[in-house]
């Protein structure tokens, strides 16, 4: 099992690059030991900024520093950094096209029993809606790798999200598939595509369950693939229609609000380029139940046994319907 989590991957994507690269800026709010940053503070102090419990002054000092052409990264819980300095990252981060990476650590649901006050189940909707502003979510440690190592290529505002935890990996080291803001398929063989009646879109730390429940289906003769849109913004919909158009049934599944998410992006494009049936798993509407990650992710069917059941139960009732 992986024990690597997907903000220490960011950390020693950055300790490597900032060997040779003096502009990358590291900035963080009380948050160093959360976000896996101690080993970057320590190695180059002179590149790193710790501003305290200020998330807005964390975000306008990292704008600064970019305007003056530092590669700013700034790191603090996504739901302090989501909601907290929301207009600074729409003013001075995408509105003045700014190079700042905005990291936002512990993303959805992975302070657990802290409650709704440490939860943020709507950030993907809060900065989608910024014009300008990228919105990643990476499934696990070797993709959250490349997309750095990506982003520190260009001078474009970003939001990328990970959690607290350490994931299972998706992936494996060195054969990633990933091409800036294009979404990966998941169940394809090198011998062709596979026939799936089932398309899971999936995001973050939700991927692997995804993958668990095509799996659960595939073992009951239901054919089922997964699209990991790690890329909220810009959204891949070439490769999500392409998909969804073989499928009888689409499934979303993300660790975020009904609203604004992953499964409103998939939703619309689906009705828009190739009308299929399509259902949203996500967080409910509500306070979350306390608990660690995967036991709410169970609680709210959200895990690979809770996504195959919601969409077998589906693909009967399409049955029911078209019989009558």
């Amino acid at each position: 099992m992986n024990k690597v989590p997907n903000r220490q991957e960011i950390c020693n994507v950055l300790l490597e690059a900032a060997k040779t690269d003096k502009d990358i800026v590291v900035l963080c709010s009380d948050s160093r030991g959360s976000a896996s940053l101690g080993a970057f503070a320590k190695a180059y102090p002179g590149q790193f900024v710790e501003v305290g419990i200020a998330e807005q002054d964390l975000v306008g000092i990292a704008a600064g520093l970019a305007k003056c052409g530092k590669k700013a990264y700034a790191a603090s819980p996504a739901c302090f950094l989501s909601t907290r300095s929301l207009e600074q990252a729409k003013i001075d981060a995408a509105y003045s096209d700014t190079n700042v990476k905005l990291i936002g650590i512990s993303g959805g649901i992975s302070y657990g029993a802290l409650g709704m006050s440490h939860h943020s189940a709507q950030d993907i909707a809060g900065l989608s809606a910024i014009p300008n502003m990228r919105v990643y979510l990476p499934s696990d440690r070797f993709q959250t790798a490349c997309l750095i190592r990506a982003l520190l290529q260009d001078e474009k505002p970003a939001y990328i999200r990970v959690g607290r935890n350490a994931v299972e990996d998706i992936y494996e080291e060195g054969n990633v598939p990933f091409t800036l803001d294009k979404a990966n398929v998941l169940g394809d063989t090198e011998k062709g595509k596979t026939e799936a009646e089932v398309l899971l879109v999936a995001c973050g730390e939700m991927v692997y369950p995804a993958l668990q429940g095509a799996k659960k289906l595939q073992e009951q003769g239901i054919g089922a693939k997964v699209v990991d849109m790690y890329c909220l913004k810009p959204f891949d919909e070439e490769t999500l229609v392409r998909e969804a158009k073989e499928a009888r049934l689409v499934v979303t599944v993300e660790e975020h609000s009904p609203y604004g998410g992953l499964g409103a992006m998939v939703s619309q494009a689906v009705a828009r380029c190739c009308p299929k049936k399509t259902i949203n798993l996500s967080l409910p509407d509500s306070p979350v139940v306390s608990g660690r990650s995967g036991e709410v992710f169970a609680y709210y069917g959200l895990d690979g046994e809770g996504i195959s059941k919601r969409a077998k139960q589906a693909l009967e009732d399409m049955g029911k319907d078209d019989g009558r």
